[in-house]
């Protein structure tokens, strides 16, 4: 089995805000895993196909050994196993504990069930970001 020598991460998840403070440090607001679409009493029995939300996805890498521009890829996958369209972000990494934070803006297919977010550097897989849909129909 290969050593892997970076880059590792930090942290991944799903936030309701990111506060940028002036000494560069990020604040994550509510942590998200789970969302819940609340729908009225005579709305469909499922949530109209197509039906997307806005989320803030932050992903903190430190380097380790990688050094240079790497493409981090996020390729989201809904709960009947279908892969969506990737989104990549250029990251630069200068080696020991630097690293690189993305907070990336993603529309999330509004599909009830398991998603999972792959975080990728190159052909290996960093790690998986989980979001729960739950649909709602209030009483």
């Amino acid at each position: 089995m290969a050593t892997v020598s970076g880059p590792f991460v930090q942290a991944a998840s799903f936030v309701d805000r990111v506060l940028h403070e002036r000494d560069g440090v990020l604040t994550l607001v509510r942590m998200v895993d789970r969302v819940a679409v609340h729908a009225p009493p005579d709305a469909p029995d499922e949530i109209p196909e197509g039906a997307t939300t806005k989320m803030t996805l932050v992903v903190m890498l430190k380097s380790g050994e990688a050094r240079g521009r790497h493409r981090v890829v996020i390729r989201p996958e809904q709960p009947s196993g279908l892969l969506g369209d990737a989104h990549g972000v250029e990251v630069y990494f200068e080696g020991g504990d630097r690293g690189a934070n993305l907070v990336i803006e993603l529309d999330v297919a509004l599909v009830e069930g398991q998603h999972w977010f792959h975080v990728e550097l190159g052909d290996r897989e960093l790690t998986r970001v989980p979001l729960r849909i739950d649909y709602q129909r209030q009483t």
